[in-house]
């Protein structure tokens, strides 16, 4: 076991560390950039318990059944990384809050309100939605 560990790091060249930190940086701008313009163009009225959410409408079977699933796959990757974000660098609470609104899990609604219902989320979101011209979540 020593010895496999002494294999690993005499084997790290500064390229594959800096490959490393490119992937764990890249990986965080994407997905603050995927939070905010989801928390942007989300309706004002979503958290309301008044809300009826129609996905795709006027689409067939097939591209409604595509897009939820893809609509999930990056959900949990949002999760996912949200959670990794809670111990790094990033904005671990909105990325979770945004993977949860993107995926079809039953439960969803309360643990969204609980999130969002703290007052520095909240704060943060109203003041990214307002940056854009959009108005303040409706919160019951």
């Amino acid at each position: 076991m020593i010895e496999r560990i002494s294999q690993f790091w005499q084997s790290l060249t500064w390229g594959s560390i800096m490959l490393g930190v490119g992937i764990f940086v890249g990986s965080i701008v994407v997905s603050i950039l995927i939070v905010g313009v989801m928390i942007v163009k989300i309706p004002a009225n979503y958290f309301s318990s008044h809300y009826q959410q129609d996905f795709l409408p006027n689409s067939s079977w097939v591209t409604r059944w595509g897009a939820t699933i893809a609509k999930n796959l990056v959900g949990a990757v949002l999760v996912a990384a949200g959670i990794v974000m809670l111990i790094g660098p990033g904005q671990g609470i909105l990325t979770i809050l945004v993977g949860l609104i993107l995926m079809d899990i039953p439960g969803k609604r309360p643990l969204e309100a609980r999130i969002i219902k703290r007052p520095t989320v909240l704060a943060a979101v109203n003041k990214l939605r307002a940056k854009y011209g959009k108005p303040e979540l409706v919160i019951d």
